[in-house]
């Protein structure tokens, strides 16, 4: 694989969704959970995707009940909360094993690229426009230092 576009993963639904959607686009992708000390960065994320959505830039959410099993119920209650509770508008996909030998081959490309195992939630990789991961990001990065790097890159 040259870059995410080669890759497909399947929405919250179940339907597949070829990455190359977001050809032209700086994506940022993010592993995230509804029941972790964390999950308040839905408010940050969704402000990022409103601030720079119209400039060609993506937010990608991937739930997961890796590393922390945060993350119960189905696909559609993950989404509901998130929707109710945060108010966000950007692409969730279907719950997303991070780290170990089963991981999801977004992932598995993610950390090879950026190496290192997954073991926080909202852990976040910035992606340009080609499909090449750029930068990696703990969940304890500010968001003001992630903005900066989608400016530069938008």
């Amino acid at each position: 694989m040259n870059s995410i576009h080669d890759i497909t993963v399947k929405d919250r639904k179940g339907n597949a969704v070829p990455l190359n959607l977001y050809a032209n686009e700086v994506v940022l992708i993010v592993n995230t959970a509804t029941k972790s000390p964390l999950t308040p960065q839905y408010k940050d994320l969704q402000a990022l995707y409103e601030k720079y959505h119209k400039q060609g830039f993506e937010v990608l959410d991937f739930p997961s009940n890796q590393p922390t099993k945060s993350c119960p119920g189905t696909d559609e209650m993950v989404h509901q909360f998130c929707k109710e509770t945060y108010g966000t508008e950007f692409a969730r996909f279907k719950k997303a094993k991070v780290s170990g030998e089963d991981a999801d081959p977004l992932f598995k490309y993610l950390t090879e690229k950026v190496p290192g195992e997954i073991t926080e939630d909202f852990t976040k990789f910035l992606v340009n426009k080609i499909g090449k991961v750029v930068a990696r990001f703990d969940p304890e990065t500010s968001f003001a230092t992630i903005e900066n790097r989608i400016n530069e890159l938008l």
